[in-house]
């Protein structure tokens, strides 16, 4: 029976660069943030089209 509680070890060959992989993850979060900012204005435009097109402004 097993009673070793000793978490299992990291690969050593796998590097860990936090500081680059929160860089990307930065990088991901700003495009992610543009892209649906620029949907935002698309459907408020859209709304605001069809709005004066039915005579409501």
């Amino acid at each position: 029976m097993m009673t070793d509680d000793t978490p299992p070890e990291k690969p050593a060959d796998i590097p860990v660069d936090m500081e680059a992989f929160r860089a990307r993850q930065r990088s991901r979060n700003r495009a992610l943030g543009l892209v649906l900012a620029a949907l935002v204005v698309l459907f408020f435009a859209i709304t605001i089209v069809k709005m004066k097109a039915k005579g409501h402004l």
